[in-house]
């Protein structure tokens, strides 16, 4: 008996290292947010689930060439809003280092494309090849995001391409919000912008996504899907935290009713967050099947305790 009970201690204290080593490399999760409303919204919940077993979060602003840049060099750990096809060359050239792993497409049904508002289509626009020709009415002007998005880039490759006939307009980087904003200024004046789902832009503004940017954005409207990258060094040491991303799985209308959250209500995504995993327990347990707190104990548990607390 002694012998048994000596052999038990002896494998006990074999494991304690693995797991004091294991919490001092992954106790932090680094990952970037480029300032898109979706990307903040599941960096958010990301963020809770990850609090709650104990980890801590660290979530740097960053543009998206920076970001991937962070990503290869190893200063992040992982990313949640790998859009594609709209991101392929920067997938590409993360391929090409061979340091990164996909987790999971954690998004489908997602859409990213131009889109005209509602005095754009009164205007007889629902084609990249109707804008030329209604040139005056919308100034000229195409209104983007941050500078450095692939988005825009597609854009700025189009004018100088003067494809559509669109050489001699103006590309208008700005940012999400700022975007958002000319568009409900104006809503009297036909505007030509960047148009995606999931966003809560879809409910409050009457959008028209425009046909005929297949060879630019990619087929139905820009259609993609989101992924989750991560740094394969990092899935190797923390396979909990990565066992957790990987099974963690958005839909269009839960980042609608958070992007909703977090925008019309001026909400922080965490405590937005919160909220909706409190109200969806099912969720939540399909994220953590088999995951753990940092410390070994039951991952469900400490959601459970944090969100319904």
């Amino acid at each position: 008996m002694k012998h048994a009970t000596l052999a038990v201690l002896m494998t006990a204290a074999a494991a304690m290292p693995t797991l004091a080593d294991e919490a001092a490399t992954c106790g932090t999760v680094r990952y970037s947010d480029p300032g898109w409303t979706d990307i903040t919204a599941t960096n958010g919940v990301a963020a809770v689930v990850l609090e709650a077993l104990g980890y801590t979060p660290d979530i740097a602003t960053l543009s998206v060439p920076v970001g991937y840049e962070a990503l290869k060099n190893g200063q992040t750990d992982m990313f949640l809003g790998n859009w594609m096809p709209a991101q392929q060359k920067f997938r590409d050239d993360l391929d090409a280092a061979g340091s990164i792993e996909v987790l999971v497409q954690n998004l489908e049904g997602a859409k990213f494309t131009l889109a005209v508002n509602k005095a754009g289509a009164d205007a007889g626009v629902a084609d990249f090849a109707d804008l030329d020709a209604q040139k005056d009415a919308f100034e000229g002007k195409i209104y983007g995001i941050e500078p450095g998005a692939p988005a825009n880039q597609s854009i700025q490759a189009m004018i100088d391409a003067d494809e559509f006939g669109l050489g001699d307009w103006e590309l208008v980087e700005s940012g999400e919000q700022a975007m958002l904003a000319q568009v409900t200024r104006n809503s009297g004046t036909p505007t030509v912008f960047l148009a995606w789902a999931p966003h809560p832009m879809n409910e409050a503004i009457e959008i028209t996504y425009l046909s005929g940017g297949d060879a630019q954005f990619g087929p139905d409207y820009g259609g993609a899907t989101v992924h989750t990258l991560a740094r394969k060094d990092w899935v190797a040491a923390c396979p909990n935290a990565a066992r957790l991303l990987s099974q963690m799985v958005f839909d269009v209308p839960m980042e609608n009713v958070l992007m909703g959250k977090i925008l019309d209500e001026g909400m922080d995504a965490r405590e937005a967050a919160k909220g909706w995993l409190a109200a969806n327990p099912d969720t939540a347990a399909a994220w953590l099947d088999g995951v753990t707190t940092l410390d070994g104990q039951p991952g469900l548990d400490a959601v459970k305790a944090a969100v319904e607390g």
